[in-house]
């Protein structure tokens, strides 16, 4: 489990580094600088080498030399504990009469060059054979600064950190401008024009903010006139089409006549339906419509609007605070469309349950279903999967968006999906 945890916590962040500007700038900039670093101690090294064998390697010689012939021949034990008390060195001693280390290897103290690491040329460097046939090999003494080097790595590690933080919380504030601009972009997307994206700074960003938000005021504005037509179409049908209703009313009722006024009735009833969905549906878009709330048993509704249905209800629901004439409008339309769509050996389904703090109203038809590709733009308004319109197929594609926005009134959601057979739509309310 700790080892699917792990992966998992590594399958997030590597999903954060790639969808982060901001952390790949910081990533960049962390390997820009190992690179700039190892560049540099590389060369470093290279042109300390080339000083080592030029200059540094004789006198290391020339010094070397001094110090065993301060020892002397035969080595004396006590010039070489002072050498190694004076300075940070360590000295071996290895021959026929002396045998001794000025620092155990047991101790720590003792730091000589592993098998094969140095050349001839350096072991010879630090050895000498005195005339007496002792072998003298001189060592650093790593005891007195080995933690010093480690203090160092720790304080360079945390200048490391803190300049990685600072670079961090720069990149930030560069691009603070592009957290206000995504914000702004959901907002638009939402139909929320109102607030406009802030500008912040004078530059690309601010620029690319300002295009954003002249953009968006246009979009506004055009959705705006496409609804002022709409409302006006809307409110100038109403009056031609009650006339026309009254004067088809005055038509005898047998013979052709009388076909022909069901005919013409059943349009005129249609048109009207249009009307109605074209004006709720602006109401319930621009917020212009108040919900009549009241405590409504949804179990009752349903029975009330889904006759011949197949019904699985919780009875035990409490009433719900919603507008009674909105949730009719809304099971009226999901019901209507799984009669309409559905197998006529089959009826639909309408299941009414509790799902955790949810209130789940579900309809679900047993026809051929959508397909995958209009399933998303299926509660658009005036979408239909079928662009013919035919009257058997029904609708001009305001149903499902009128449901849309009834659920997103009280505050729910409305979600589409293939059952396979048939398409299920649920409606969940919160509780």
């Amino acid at each position: 489990m700790a080892e699917a945890a792990g992966g998992g916590w590594t399958r997030r962040a590597h999903g954060r580094l790639r969808h982060s500007l901001k952390a790949r700038l910081i990533a960049l900039f962390l390997l820009l600088a190992l690179a700039i670093t190892g560049a540099f101690v590389a060369g470093m090294q290279n042109a300390l080498s080339l000083g080592w064998r030029g200059a540094v390697r004789p006198l290391v010689v020339d010094y070397v030399d001094r110090l065993v012939a301060e020892i002397g021949t035969p080595p004396d034990i006590g010039r070489a504990q002072a050498i190694a008390d004076r300075l940070p060195v360590t000295v071996e001693i290895a021959g026929p009469t002396v045998r001794w280390r000025s620092h155990p290897a047991d101790t720590g103290g003792w730091r000589a060059p592993a098998q094969g690491a140095w050349s001839q040329r350096d072991e010879a460097l630090l050895s000498r054979t005195t005339a007496d046939g002792h072998r003298i090999t001189l060592g650093l003494n790593v005891r007195s600064w080995h933690e010093r080097p480690r203090r160092v790595g720790w304080i360079t590690l945390a200048v490391v950190l803190l300049l990685t933080a600072g670079a961090y919380k720069a990149v930030r504030k560069l691009l603070q401008p592009l957290d206000d601009i995504r914000a702004g972009a959901q907002r638009f997307g939402e139909g929320r024009f109102a607030q406009q994206i802030p500008v912040r700074r004078r530059d690309e960003l601010g620029d690319l903010a300002q295009e954003i938000n002249a953009m968006a005021a246009s979009i506004h504005q055009m959705l705006e006139a496409k609804r002022a037509l709409l409302l006006s179409i809307s409110h100038e049908l109403r009056s031609p089409l009650t006339r026309a209703r009254l004067h088809v009313e005055l038509l005898p009722e047998e013979g052709e006549a009388g076909g022909r006024r069901r005919a013409l009735l059943q349009d005129l009833e249609e048109m009207s339906t249009l009307v109605g969905d074209l004006l709720e549906s602006e109401r319930l878009g621009q917020g212009h419509a108040a919900l009549h709330r009241e405590a409504v048993d949804l179990a009752e509704l349903v029975e009330e609007c889904a006759p011949g249905a197949d019904l699985a209800l919780d009875a035990s629901l409490e009433p719900l605070p919603l507008d009674r004439a909105r949730m009719r409008l809304l099971l009226r339309n999901l019901v209507g469309n799984a009669w309409r769509h559905g197998s006529a050996d089959r009826p639909p389904v309408v299941r009414l349950a509790r799902e955790g703090g949810d209130v789940v109203l579900a309809v679900r038809d047993f026809g051929p279903g959508v397909d995958e590709a209009g399933l998303a733009r299926l509660a658009e308004p005036f979408y239909r999967t079928d662009a013919a319109r035919q009257r058997t197929t029904g609708g001009v594609g305001l149903g499902l968006y009128l449901c849309r926005l009834v659920a997103q009134a009280h505050g729910g959601r409305l979600e589409l999906r293939n059952a396979h057979p048939g398409l299920e739509a649920k409606v969940v309310l919160p509780a």
